[in-house]
């Protein structure tokens, strides 16, 4: 082998190397569905910021999208985002009431490094919900396929690659479900073969679908559409299907739909949208006004009792996003004050709340103050993102909440309770932050220096 053919082996053998080792890590812990990998808020990826210097994080990219409530979801080097294109423009925000727009549905997809556009899917859909700004549900993406829920229950398989439809069905039209108010927010869930899917309806509260055709394989539970979407867990040595709806908290087979165990919660105008969060053997679920449970797993079979419930001034009542719940504590933004509270687990009792995180010039109460919080690995540093646009990072313990920095990341382009918000989670993935408002999705870069 000459000089040159040997030099050149050895440079080009390194770069295939280096392609190998680096490529994955940058994508190490990707954000493929709603709340990350597991549905847990944990963003694992390390090299990651534990603060926010005074000179602000570095934007990476912007680019125009229009309006949604649903957050991004990231896999394979690709960022994918559902939006709202209407062409009746005007929004009339009124909680009690539906408003009639028209306009198109999209799923659109962009380079995760770049924000270069690579795919749209687009449909027209007409919206009767109230708060028509556009889609709830974030892309759940699984291997080559991309499943979503748009706001008036069109359910869709895309190519991941091409955004192609493989297959599309109806939730409305094909299961005669009632579209709630607000839209279709439960974000669809894959495990295995099958794609889990809130429906609503008398024995089809919840359905599994085959993830490659579409095809019904079974159906459970007696319950209306909420807006919680399903999770998978595992407690009491078995694989449990946890599902939030209008009249509780059931755990089901995930293979089949039979029901292990159920507990009532009735949150008010049917608002379970909050995930319920595991903490070792308790579980937490909420909503507004004064509904919470603390639960017990068992830790030798597939069941839960009661361990105690809200009562005014106590407790953590979660509106439009869900809690973290860390080594015996509950933190999250709570809808009747508006501030981010600490729950102690066993009690019920607040240790501390603040509204540094919902919105920093408010000091006693605003409906609905929201802000999204993501745990940073096993530690305990968190990624706020507030309904302001801004995104902190924060030591939050028992014992308190310190700021370790702030950015801020887009403007607050939606309306809630006469006041502009952006209430829509966040993905991390490849050590940079994905944030979208009804304008512009945006990349920040959150590598440490």
């Amino acid at each position: 082998m000459s000089t040159f053919s040997s030099t050149f082996f050895r440079l080009f053998s390194l770069a295939a190397l280096c392609s190998l080792v680096v490529a994955p890590a940058a994508w190490a812990d990707e954000w493929p569905q709603w709340m990350g990998p597991q549905r847990d808020d944990v963003y694992r990826e390390t090299g990651v910021i534990d603060s926010i210097p005074e000179s602000g994080l570095k934007v990476k990219w912007r680019m125009p999208i229009a309006g949604g409530y649903a957050g991004p979801a990231v896999a394979g080097g690709r960022v994918f985002v559902t939006d709202y294109k209407a062409t009746t423009p005007e929004i009339s925000n009124n909680p009690g009431a539906r408003q009639d727009r028209t306009g198109q549905e999209r799923v659109l997809a962009f380079d995760a490094e770049t924000g270069e556009s690579l795919w749209e899917y687009a449909y027209e859909r007409p919206y009767s919900i109230s708060y028509a700004v556009g889609p709830r549900c974030t892309p759940t993406i699984d291997g080559e396929l991309l499943f979503w829920t748009g706001a008036e229950g069109d359910l869709v398989c895309l190519q991941v690659e091409t955004g192609e439809l493989v297959w599309r069905r109806s939730l409305s039209k094909d299961f005669g479900a009632e579209i709630p108010i607000w839209g279709v927010a439960g974000h669809p869930l894959v495990s295995g073969d099958l794609l889990y899917v809130p429906v609503g309806g008398q024995g089809q509260g919840i359905v599994a679908l085959d993830k490659r055709t579409g095809e019904v394989q079974w159906k459970s539970l007696d319950a209306r559409m909420g807006y919680a979407p399903p999770a998978i867990i595992e407690a009491g040595g078995t694989e449990q299907l946890i599902f939030y709806h209008p009249e509780g908290v059931a755990s089901l087979n995930p293979k089949t739909g039979e029901e292990y165990w159920k507990l009532p919660l009735t949150p008010s105008y049917d608002m379970s949208v909050a995930r319920p969060m595991v903490d070792g053997n308790r579980m937490y679920a909420s909503g507004i006004q004064t509904e919470a449970l603390m639960m017990e797993l068992a830790t030798d079979k597939p069941a839960a009792k009661e361990l105690w419930r809200g009562q005014p001034k106590n407790a953590l009542y979660s509106g439009t996003s869900s809690p973290v719940f860390v080594d015996g504590v509950v933190y999250g933004s709570d809808c009747n004050l508006g501030s981010l509270i600490a729950v102690d687990a066993k009690t019920g009792d607040r240790l501390w709340t603040t509204f540094e995180a919902t919105r920093p010039d408010v000091t006693r109460f605003i409906k609905h103050g929201t802000c999204f919080v993501t745990r940073l690995g096993e530690s305990d540093r968190y990624l706020i993102f507030s309904e302001v646009g801004d995104l902190l990072v924060a030591k939050m313990t028992r014992e308190g909440f310190e700021s370790l920095g702030s950015f801020h990341v887009l403007e607050p382009t939606s309306e809630a309770f006469g006041r502009g918000v952006v209430w829509t989670h966040p993905a991390y993935a490849g050590r940079t932050g994905f944030f979208r408002n009804d304008k512009e999705l945006v990349a920040v870069d959150l590598s440490a220096e």
